[in-house]
């Protein structure tokens, strides 16, 4: 199953990115990282290595998000692009947003590459 994407993330996935972000720094780091997202170019990366580079465990299917992103991806719809953030300190990568969107494209095909902006 071929899996669609948006040329670039929707402006409300900056904002959650950096909501999930002042989780684990502070408010204004948190803002300045979703900004470096905003004007970073899109990459393309396996399904398979985000997973590895985050540490993240795999949300089953059961998972409502997971299960709705399927379905769209089923419907040919196009996906935003994923917002990651290198955490140098603890040597992983933080899935900003779009962490639903991995587990789903995951699930169909580890392989797969996914767009994502990196900072």
């Amino acid at each position: 199953m071929k899996i669609k994407w948006l040329g670039n993330p929707r402006k409300e996935d900056y904002s959650a990115a950096a909501l999930y972000l002042s989780l684990t720094m502070t408010p204004s780091a948190a803002k300045s990282a979703a900004t470096r997202m905003q004007n970073a170019r899109i990459s393309t990366v396996a399904a398979k290595d985000i997973f590895r580079a985050s540490g993240l465990s795999l949300l089953g299917i059961s998972n409502s998000h997971v299960e709705k992103d399927i379905g769209r991806i089923s419907k040919k719809e196009k996906l935003p692009p994923l917002l990651l953030c290198r955490d140098v300190t603890n040597n992983r990568l933080i899935v900003a947003d779009g962490y639903h969107r991995l587990c789903a494209v995951y699930k169909l095909d580890e392989d797969a590459m996914i767009p994502c902006k990196i900072v």
